[in-house]
């Protein structure tokens, strides 16, 4: 029989996680999760004889109470916390021998940082969710019932491996060289890339990025850490069909550790961040250093200190008798190539840039920055072509709308490795114009309007920004930024539209990012500024030429149109008929999206009968032909290109308004 844990008291947030988290879905908006520290988590476990990823608990600003019916073996280790057993003072990062029917108390923080860990010799045992007992509490899976500990839930642990074998005298204990130095003020190693200077930002831009202490702000998570300073000024004007504001890029996949600007605030990416969206990223936190993102606290100061990617501290593997935390060996300089690895144009014209992405990635970019389905396809049969390769190493393949990224493992495979398979396979990549794929039609409901989003704005409008050009009806500002004479032009595009899904999990949980197939169709917003701090699940929006279904709830930054049902199955059984079977997911690329209008009332039956498992979504199979579709942009030149002219006329008016007003000059509440 497993040993048991009784939840006494749970503190502010504590949740199970493991190491390395849930890998392998990246490419349909599934984050990796797990520990935040990863340094602190891995060297408990270390200390108690676990494997490194063995599921322990993660705990924000102190930690639960939890009696040991059976006793038991422990480590706390990360920020300074304060720690009693049966009431008498224990210490951090030493293994702690807990009685039968003994308590241990997780205080509050003491010091700096922001969580502590609490590893138990044998792991915890829960079950697997996508291969890992990780916890998403916004996806609501993983962990104990996909959500944070609560007073009264009892934990089920694994067989002890037994004390430290080279120390039997006295418990084992993290030397002081290994713990991880924990303060107030922090010096990040980060690379360039993918997105820097001079195409995006400025020299000046990137020289304030590494010359300048940033603030923590209050508001951050386990998504990412919200900085405070300076104001980039840009080296463009806008993002065009991606969107008004110059951060604004056709979406592509992040990685964990990018600073990613939404609009002018930058964000570090944490590990239950997003894998898909449209914003620029300009240096990327080393694997050795993201442990740091899980301490930092509101109020500290942040410096980020530029290194060859190359010579990143890496803490894939911790040695014993080595020191894990940062620095090991640091370059003292980045590598001066604007995060760029290379371009060359392919043997059928095409440009393709090799971007960094961290010293764990490789983004692949096609063609110019525009919106074009044969760049798509390209990246189609790229993906597919890499994944047949099998190459050791590679972790996560994550297309975009116009490129793919390629996550790896540079202790099995380098950087270098990897671009010169990528150039391989991209040299015999077939015609863009002889792709046919398959391509469902699937028909989803849709709210015009609905109370959630509008209830969404609401909040926005008081809790971020009430000045927004775009609020207080975003709807209305869709149909003035495309030179519309009515909303109810927006209302026939949005119900007339097929919508081409290009990529999943935008914003998480295999949320499509897809666009009008039809150019007309395509109603070219721009994303808010700040981005929203909620979003309702499955709320439906436009951001630069892409439409958007918000898998669950959580930030987001397109504008409203109204809502649909599920496009994830994570309350009701895998064998619902909307779902193929193990497969929590709804849409596949190249899945041809349309709507048909429904009540709020309606969809909230809708939505319930998805739930119970009851509902159904129409699906007809077919195909995608790039030579079809081709064909028609062709036929169809001239009406197209008329409402293009309109769009573009229309697009250039609101920039002209949001420069009147300061919106391009004002410092913006982050």
């Amino acid at each position: 029989m497993s040993a048991l844990i009784e939840v006494v008291s749970s503190g502010m947030l504590t949740t199970v996680q493991d190491w390395p988290g849930r890998i392998g879905y990246w490419h349909i908006g599934v984050p990796p999760s797990g520990p935040m520290d990863d340094l602190s988590f891995r060297l408990g476990n270390r200390v108690l004889g676990n494997a490194e990823g063995a599921p322990g608990l993660e705990c924000t600003r102190g930690g639960p109470t939890l009696r040991f019916p059976h006793g038991g073996r422990v480590c706390v280790t990360g920020a300074p916390v304060s720690i009693a057993l049966d009431g008498v003072t224990v210490p951090q990062w030493q293994s702690i021998t807990i009685p039968a029917d003994a308590t241990l108390e997780v205080g509050r923080l003491t010091g700096p940082g922001m969580r502590c860990y609490v590893l138990i010799a044998g792991g915890l045992s829960e079950l697997e969710y996508l291969g890992s007992t990780a916890t998403f509490t916004m996806g609501s899976f993983g962990g104990h019932d996909g959500r944070a500990l609560r007073a009264g839930d009892t934990l089920c642990v694994g067989a002890d491996p037994g004390r430290h074998e080279k120390r039997p005298d006295r418990d084992a204990r993290a030397a002081i060289e290994d713990q991880p130095s924990i303060g107030h003020r922090w010096e990040v190693a980060v690379t360039e890339g993918p997105h820097g200077a001079p195409e995006f930002f400025t020299r000046a831009d990137m020289d304030t990025l590494i010359r300048t202490d940033y603030t923590v702000h209050f508001n951050s998570d386990r998504t990412g850490v919200r900085l405070e300073g300076p104001k980039p000024q840009w080296a463009r004007t806008d993002g065009g069909e991606a969107g008004l504001h110059p951060s604004n890029i056709h979406d592509n996949a992040y990685c964990v550790g990018a600073l990613d600007f939404t609009g002018d605030t930058p964000i570090l990416l944490g590990p239950d961040g997003p894998s898909l969206g449209g914003f620029v990223c300009p240096v990327t936190v080393v694997g050795g250093d993201r442990w740091k993102l899980g301490q930092m606290a509101p109020g500290d100061a942040v410096r980020f200190v530029a290194v060859r990617a190359d010579r990143a501290p890496s803490l894939r593997t911790l040695d014993v008798g080595r020191r894990a935390s940062f620095p090991l060996v640091i370059s003292t300089s980045s590598d001066s190539d604007d995060g760029v690895l290379g371009r060359y144009s392919a043997k059928d014209g095409t440009d393709v840039t090799l971007r960094r992405s961290g010293d764990g990635g490789v983004l692949v970019e096609y063609g110019p920055m525009a919106l074009d389905l044969a760049m798509r396809a390209r990246v189609h049969v790229l993906d597919q072509r890499l994944r047949a390769r099998a190459v050791p190493g590679l972790t996560e393949l994550t297309p975009g709308v116009r490129s793919l990224q390629v996550q790896f493992d540079p202790t099995i495979v380098t950087m270098s490795e990897v671009r010169d398979v990528l150039a391989e396979l991209d040299e015999g990549l077939p015609a863009n114009d002889e792709l046919v794929v398959p391509s469902r039609a699937v028909s989803l409901p849709l709210s015009w309007d609905d109370p959630a989003t509008r209830e969404a704005i609401q909040r926005y409008m008081h809790g971020v920004r009430s000045d927004a050009p775009w609020c207080p009806w975003n709807i209305e500002f869709i149909r003035r930024i495309n030179g519309l004479d009515d909303v109810s032009q927006v209302h026939d595009i949005v119900y007339d539209a097929e919508y081409l899904v290009l990529g999943l999990g935008d914003v998480y949980l295999g949320a499509p990012v897809a666009t009008p197939l039809d150019p007309r169709h395509r109603l070219v917003t721009t994303k808010y500024n700040p981005a929203r701090t909620w979003t309702p699940e499955n709320a439906v929006g436009i951001g630069g030429a892409y439409l958007c279904v918000y898998g669950m709830e959580g930030p987001g930054g397109y504008q409203f149109v109204g809502r649909t049902t599920q496009v994830w199955n994570h309350r009701h059984p895998l064998d619902s008929r909307a779902f193929e079977p193990g497969t929590p997911w709804l849409l596949r690329y190249f899945d041809r999206i349309s709507f048909y209008p429904v009540g709020a009332d309606e969809l909230m039956d809708l939505r319930a009968d998805m739930a119970a498992g009851r509902g159904d979504v129409a699906i007809a199979e077919g195909t995608f032909s790039m030579k079809d579709y081709l064909t028609f942009l062709a036929k169809e030149a001239d009406p197209i290109a008329t409402f293009r002219r309109q769009q573009a006329v229309a697009f250039a008016e609101e920039r002209q308004a949001w420069g009147r007003a300061g919106e391009f000059t004002s410092q913006l509440a982050s």
